[in-house]
Formats: C-alpha cells, sequence, structure tokens
C-alpha cells in the first residue's frame, strides 16, 4: 500500500514562501513519477508541478519562475519549494505518485496553503 504524507502547509502573506514536502512509503521511489497538484474552492483540481523519476519538471503557467519541485530519491520525498505566493495560490495541495510499473496514481490527503494579502 502506498501512502502519501504532505507537510509545509501553512498561513503565509503576500510575497512570502513556503516549502511543501511530500514523503512516500514505497519500495522503489524511482518507480514513480510525482506531482502537486492545487485544488481551490469550488475549482477543478489542477497540476501545479510534476517531476518524473529521471528528475524532468513541468509546471504550469501561473507558478512558472516561482515554484520548483525536486525530489531526493534517497530519502523518498519529493519538494515543492514556493516562492513570491500570491493570494490565488491559495489552495489545498496534493501529492500524487505515478507507478511507471503499474500505472496506478495514488494521492495523499493534503496540505491547506492560505496566502493572505
Amino acid at each position: 500500500q502506498v501512502q502519501l504524507v504532505e507537510s509545509g502547509g501553512g498561513l503565509v502573506q503576500a510575497g512570502g514562501s513556503l516549502r511543501l514536502s511530500c514523503a512516500a512509503s514505497v519500495s522503489v521511489f524511482s518507480f514513480y513519477d510525482m506531482g502537486w497538484y492545487r485544488q481551490a474552492p469550488g475549482k477543478q483540481r489542477e497540476l501545479v508541478a510534476g517531476i518524473s523519476s529521471s528528475g524532468l519538471t513541468d509546471s504550469g503557467d501561473s507558478v512558472k519562475g516561482r515554484f520548483t519541485i525536486s525530489r531526493d530519491n534517497a530519502k523518498k520525498t519529493v519538494y515543492l519549494q514556493m516562492n513570491s505566493l500570491k493570494p490565488e495560490d491559495t489552495a489545498v495541495y496534493f501529492c500524487k505518485a505515478h507507478s511507471k510499473v503499474s500505472g496506478r496514481d495514488y494521492w495523499g490527503q493534503g496540505t491547506q496553503v492560505t496566502v493572505s494579502s
């Protein structure tokens, strides 16, 4: 059973920074592509940033230049560094693991990020 545990969310003022972490309980972390998604009230869940098992990254247009995704395979953890936060970044942030072996997706429970103006 794959478990993902996010941490690092909280309340921050506009212009501030937060770093989210997602620790994965998996046998071989490098078998998984990882991603961060977010969902604001009344809106659909959207991709924030993704990182492949080999380290290739991609991010949504709204966060390019402000958010950076990274992974530490030894610690089985993926990070999302969020800088220059804006009130519109307020959402629940979810970690997702995509197994390259089974094709299944696994989700964390989410962590709340609130940016005040």
